[in-house]
């Protein structure tokens, strides 16, 4: 290997006809950060044959409590948002909308009249949980007579940290939600910045420490771009420090589940990691990112409920090979190589593979084997023959590498529009979704599937967000290693503007785009919720890995790190 990053497949030759050395680029990927004997040396504690009937009996003592009549509806609410932080409120989906569904025609309820935190916890709440049409017309009420919001609401930190999460529920066309988002961000950048100014001591645990983690938490990253996962486990350490209004059968119940959910994941990574080295893919493509862990850490924010797992391994099998296939079009493979395997997909014949090159065999029959895998598990259970629709989105998929193939290859850098067009599919998203979609779904027809390959709305803007968040993690590095030009280079070059500029227009382009994802949650989709919520959470987990850097391609992110770690390895003390 050079100092270039580039290696050579082969010596120089030694006869006169015999084909020039291949140069070929390598990405200077580091290794995995945990390896198979890490893996199956998790000791799995947290089982249903230790701990089910605790669980059980908690869970019946919360769902006892959630049902308990209060002459006060906003009990009720901070009761369901301190479940859904907690990561337990899955449990009781029925019991929170039926409380929901009382209190949805409440807007001139007494416990709202002038209260901020009622008022945009209710709204929060309400939009979260799909319920239609909920109008931002209800914070009108705490504007003043210039139609700006009150300054003294800003002595209202909970209020106002409960506004700032509310306004990331907004649909396009509601300026009143973009008001609160760019009040609330000011304000609560001024509250941080008094309370770090202070030098007086501060107790631990009072109230005023909790409001500035909240708000420190929420500034970094809104609650309704976390991955749920994650931030249960946040809030559970947050939630015990609590010295009011916290409950501790709350607290127990979603101590247990979330060891009782981890231990569930570790049984899958020592089936996925056997798996894998058993594949000896890493072997005979050393040159490729070996990602266990971070592509599982994917399929979790898919679908993250124990009883999941089968959907979350054969998903981790498929992030595995699209990696592999994402570095060879992105670094390894030749132009007519990689033609020649966006051919062999196309035609889908497993006795059609001499005129690809060894190291490209071994990729084609592993996806062969996993994608009809998937065909056969929905014909098993749905009755409809998938196999033409899911090689039909690999296929999209390949079109969409062998394109940006062309550009690096010729030196074309596209227009932003010319890069999102192709680059919102060629993310992998659409297809992981669609992948997704086939395995969840109790019942799929012919027109759904062909729906899907149309690539709807859901899918569009899944894609063109996780692209968009993932170039602004990964651009530095992969300009460092030659790779083509991100979305924020695209539009530096077309506008003429700075870094900084086009990584604003980026995020501007994100937020949009969080618009229309609350939209088709709350629309008449022909998608089941249970779909939509694990779009919105597979961008929800790219918003957690990339934010801060890029936590899937170099490993360098020690924020992502130790997520990852308190997610999968580290239970919560009991």
């Amino acid at each position: 290997m050079t100092q270039s990053g580039v290696i050579s497949s082969s010596s120089t030759p030694i006869f006169k006809d015999q084909p020039a050395a291949i140069v070929r680029r390598s990405g200077n990927y580091k290794p995995t950060l945990w390896d198979a004997h890490f893996f199956q040396s998790l000791q799995v504690i947290y089982t249903e044959e230790s701990y089910g009937k605790r669980i059980s009996e908690l869970k019946e003592d919360v769902r006892r409590i959630l049902e308990k009549e209060t002459e006060n509806p906003l009990v009720k609410l901070e009761q369901i948002n301190d479940l859904s932080r907690l990561g337990i409120s899955y449990h009781f989906e029925d019991q929170i909308k039926t409380i929901l569904n009382l209190t949805f025609n409440y807007n001139n309820a007494s416990w709202k009249k002038d209260n901020l935190y009622a008022t945009a916890l209710h709204f929060k709440l309400l939009r979260q949980y799909g319920f239609s049409p909920v109008s931002s017309e209800v914070f009108n009420a705490f504007k003043d007579e210039k139609k700006e919001f009150k300054e003294s609401l800003s002595k209202d930190v909970k209020g106002m940290v409960c506004l700032y999460e509310a306004s990331f529920y907004s649909f396009r066309g509601e300026p009143i939600l973009d008001e609160a988002r760019d009040f609330t961000t000011k304000h609560l950048k001024q509250y941080l910045m008094t309370r770090q100014g202070q030098t007086k001591s501060v107790d631990h645990h009072d109230d005023d420490h909790d409001l500035v983690k909240l708000v420190e938490h929420a500034l970094d990253l809104p609650l309704h771009w976390r991955l749920p996962r994650l931030e249960a486990r946040w809030f559970i350490d947050m939630y015990a420090e609590r010295n009011y209004d916290m409950t501790p059968t709350f607290l127990d119940f979603a101590k247990l589940d979330y060891n009782f959910v981890q231990s569930a994941y570790q049984k899958e990574l020592k089936y996925i990691s056997r798996w894998w080295s058993g594949s000896r893919l890493t072997e005979r493509l050393p040159f490729a990112r070996d990602r266990v862990v971070e592509i599982f850490y994917s399929a979790v924010a898919l679908k993250y409920e124990a009883e999941f797992g089968f959907v979350r391994t054969v998903m981790t099998k498929i992030g595995l090979l699209l990696t592999l296939m994402d570095d060879i079009y992105d670094v390894y493979g030749t132009l007519d190589e990689l033609q020649l395997f966006l051919e062999a997909i196309e035609r889908w014949n497993i006795n059609e593979l001499d005129q690809l090159p060894d190291y490209m065999k071994i990729l084609f029959v592993a996806f062969y084997n996993n994608v009809n895998e998937i065909s056969y598990y929905v014909l098993k259970e749905n009755g409809i023959h998938t196999i033409k629709y899911l090689k039909k989105a690999l296929g999209d998929l390949c079109k969409c590498y062998m394109e940006e193939a062309k550009w690096f290859h010729s030196g074309h850098i596209p227009s932003l529009e010319e890069f999102i067009e192709n680059g919102w599919k060629s993310i992998t998203i659409p297809l992981c979704l669609i992948y997704h979609y086939c395995l969840i779904t109790t019942s799929i027809t012919e027109q759904d599937m062909e729906h899907l390959l149309q690539y709807p709305t859901i899918l569009r803007v899944s894609g063109t967000i996780f692209r968009f968040i993932d170039d602004l993690g990964t651009s530095s590095d992969e300009l460092e290693r030659g790779d083509n030009p991100s979305s924020i280079q695209c539009y530096m070059r077309e506008k003429g503007v700075s870094e900084n500029e086009s990584r604003e227009h980026i995020w501007n382009l994100i937020s949009e785009g969080w618009k229309e994802i609350n939209e088709v949650k709350a629309s008449n989709s022909p998608y089941s919720q249970v779909f939509i919520e694990s779009a919105i959470d597979f961008v929800r987990g790219a918003m957690e890995m990339y934010h801060k850097g890029d936590g899937f391609g170099t490993n360098q992110d020690r924020y992502l790190k130790t997520k990852v770690v308190n997610m999968f390895f580290d239970p919560i003390p009991i």
